[in-house]
């Protein structure tokens, strides 16, 4: 076993998938840091084990002061906790069905080690394949359902992640840690991918000076929609309802707060903007295929 990795339990499922989440640049909507904490609590899963961090992780940047130091709380002069970098690994499951949830922190820096040794820890837990959790934000309506974006490490799991109705980007840039990951993990031969939620974000500072940006922090909707897919992928059997709720909870707060900037600055029209981001919105919808089975029975069940 790589000397990073600290397993207090190893699972012993017939069939383990692996879920995993990072703080990290692209965590629009909160979809890769608080879902997997959400699942965590949702699944009673419980920590068995992490990675020894340290060595991915800068002390300070001279000139960022405490941008990137543990945080630490006194009382007396007695240091009470001192939070530092977690890479940890939980467990939910019986003796044939197991879900591992990753929970940890983008690396700062050794991140072609920081691969090797997360590769390492799924391959020691017998994970079959890895699904990793991302966001992004962009202007789309808020009331709609999710985009999916994917990459992968495989050609082979393409065919098999487009029935996800995800769309494959064509982008170029500076890489999220769920690419890099997507490209090394092809160097060990592990299915591993990374859906990335789309999450409503408005900059209304071209429309007027007198609004701000608005942003959903923690998006219900995009969880939902990330988790329908990995339950249907997985077989997991998670309970949705929770997250269906939320999602609408959700989308009744962020009407109301459009309501009320149109009321602050009716001359700027918000409601206009929104509308036509709707209009423009090409839906991809996920519609499993038991699903659509289970309504053809229904509908010839009622016509018998």
């Amino acid at each position: 076993m790589d000397e990073l990795i600290q397993l207090d339990e190893k699972p012993a499922a017939a069939d383990i998938v692996m879920i995993a989440g990072w703080q990290q640049w692209a965590d629009a909507g909160a979809v890769s840091s608080e879902l997997p904490k959400y699942l965590i609590k949702q699944t009673h899963a419980h920590l068995i084990g992490h990675i020894q961090s340290d060595i991915f992780y800068l002390f300070q940047i001279p000139g960022t002061h405490g941008f990137l130091r543990p945080e630490i709380k006194m009382e007396d002069g007695y240091r009470v906790s001192l939070t530092t970098h977690k890479n940890e690994v939980y467990y939910s499951g019986d003796e044939n069905k197991g879900m591992v949830i990753f929970l940890g922190e983008e690396p700062h820096i050794s991140g072609e080690r920081y691969a090797e040794v997360f590769f390492n820890l799924a391959r020691e837990l017998g994970a079959r394949r890895v699904a990793a959790l991302g966001g992004v934000y962009g202007a789309m309506p808020y009331d709609r359902d999710r985009e999916v974006s994917c990459s992968y490490s495989l050609p082979r799991m393409k065919e098999e992640l487009n029935e996800y109705a995800v769309r494959f980007s064509n982008y170029e840039g500076g890489t999220s840690l769920g690419s890099y990951l997507a490209d090394r993990a092809e160097q060990v031969n592990l299915e591993y991918f990374t859906f990335y939620a789309f999450v409503p974000a408005y900059d209304f500072t071209h429309l007027s000076q007198q609004l701000q940006g608005l942003r959903i922090e923690n998006d219900f909707r995009a969880w939902y929609e990330v988790m329908r897919r990995l339950n249907h992928m997985f077989h997991l059997g998670f309970d949705l309802t929770d997250l269906e709720r939320q999602s609408e909870t959700l989308t009744e707060s962020v009407k109301t707060k459009l309501d009320e900037l149109q009321a602050k600055a009716p001359q700027v029209n918000i409601k206009a903007y929104v509308e036509s981001l709707s209009a423009n919105f090409d839906e991809k919808p996920y519609m499993p295929l038991d699903v659509w089975e289970r309504g053809l029975g229904d509908l010839f069940d009622d016509k018998e």
